[in-house]
């Protein structure tokens, strides 16, 4: 009960206050191959042993994974998991360098199995209500990062997990199952499924998979526009830092500012979108990265992007 009161305490869309790390944790699945293509990994201190925050460095440096790590339960979210995914989310939020996010697991066939209904089982009505609250937030303040987010699904992802893959801004699909099956244990996806879902794929289509809790394929979530890329098995991870690294190699104001005008002014009539469009390339027009990309165009190299 102290653990979840604690959670409850930075409810909505932003903290007041940012947890401070505490611990270190060495439990990073090193072995994993798929990291073998990278050169450097600097583990980050975490508040969770089922959370690791990983920045890269040297060529990659800007990109940041944030990586699920509970094989016991599949990923599912309990109470720890969900205090360490906001302590890196926040910690990512804070940090100027970073300039795109790939959330990952470690777990085979696994992206995450949604809450830990294990854990809400023993949870009184009240705490699952806080529980829940915090969840939402969590993912909304994925979606809300200024930098890309990108799911790399190599796995069943199913209620809170696709949840998450739904706050990214990208997602990456291999070999495995989707679906938000809540209304089969007779409640609805809480954790932003019920808006953002129809956001997506549209409102008759978001209908049908909620009201049905049918799984879905790659076939099937390609098609309806649920995941941007549909890969074969072993290769999500490898194209997801593909496309993190051609993120990175781009202005990072210019990232952020596209990031921003396309999220708000979705929602905007046509004549304040491009109001805010106007706004925000304004914000690229006095920095040192567009006469950076003018000088590379004209000498004919890459440029080099400094964030300035």
């Amino acid at each position: 009960m102290a653990a979840l009161t604690a959670l409850t305490k930075s409810l909505g869309y932003h903290c007041a206050k940012r947890s401070k790390i505490s611990t270190f944790s060495q439990n990073f699945p090193s072995h994993n191959p798929r990291f073998q293509t990278l050169r450097t990994l600097i583990l980050e201190p975490s508040l969770s042993e089922s959370v690791k925050l990983n920045r890269l460095s040297d060529y990659d440096s800007g990109i940041v994974e944030v990586n699920l790590d509970r094989p016991e339960a599949k990923n599912a979210i309990g109470k720890e998991m969900l205090s360490g995914l906001r302590h890196a989310f926040e910690a990512v939020d804070r940090d100027s360098s970073a300039r795109v996010v790939m959330i990952s697991s470690s777990v085979p066939k696994v992206f995450c199995a949604g809450a830990d209904l294990k854990e809400r089982k023993k949870m009184t009505a009240a705490e699952v209500h806080s529980f829940v609250n915090y969840l939402r937030s969590t993912f909304s303040l994925i979606e809300e990062l200024q930098i890309p987010t990108i799911a790399v699904i190599e796995g069943a992802a199913l209620g809170g997990g696709l949840e998450m893959a739904l706050s990214c801004d990208l997602r990456i699909w291999e070999n495995a199952l989707l679906g938000l099956p809540e209304t089969g244990l007779a409640i609805i996806p809480g954790a932003g499924g019920t808006q953002r879902l129809p956001r997506l794929v549209g409102k008759s289509i978001a209908k049908d998979i909620i009201f049905t809790g049918r799984r879905m394929g790659g076939r099937d979530a390609m098609s309806m526009g649920l995941v941007n890329y549909c890969v074969p098995a072993g290769e999500a991870h490898p194209k997801a830092l593909e496309i993190a690294r051609e993120i990175n190699q781009k202005g990072p104001i210019a990232i952020r500012m596209a990031k921003r005008a396309i999220n708000e002014g979705i929602d905007r009539e046509m004549v304040s979108a491009l109001d805010l469009e106007e706004e925000c390339y304004e914000q690229t027009l006095n920095t040192k990265d567009r006469l950076e990309g003018l000088a590379a165009f004209a000498e004919k190299r890459k440029p080099i992007y400094t964030g300035e």
